[in-house]
């Protein structure tokens, strides 16, 4: 089952309380301190995700199975974990860029 998370929203403008993250090269925020569950994400030019990512916004949700959630889908970057407690993984479906979650 997939439950909505955030919207990530890539920017050129720091944010406070941005996170960075080394392995994608960006600085996030956390969407659970805006009250749209905005994510702003800031990445440096030599950052590895791709351009869909960079350039136009993603919806995220968690799920049960990160591994099951992306089988036979287009897999547009495979999962890593984001944190100690979480995995992540970006599809393309339908030409939008989703992230699906696993808490670990």
């Amino acid at each position: 089952m997939a439950r909505f998370h955030h919207v990530g929203v890539p920017t050129h403008q720091p944010h406070p309380k941005e996170t960075y993250i080394s392995g994608a090269k960006v600085y996030i925020t956390n969407p659970a301190d805006h009250p749209y569950r905005f994510e702003f994400l800031r990445f440096e030019a030599d950052g590895p995700m791709p351009a869909v990512l960079q350039k136009g916004p993603h919806v995220a949700y968690m799920v049960d199975e990160i591994d099951a959630a992306i089988r036979g889908e287009q897999v547009i970057v495979q999962p890593f974990d984001a944190s100690r407690n979480l995995r992540v993984a970006f599809i393309l479906k339908d030409g939008v860029a989703i992230e699906v979650m696993q808490s670990k």
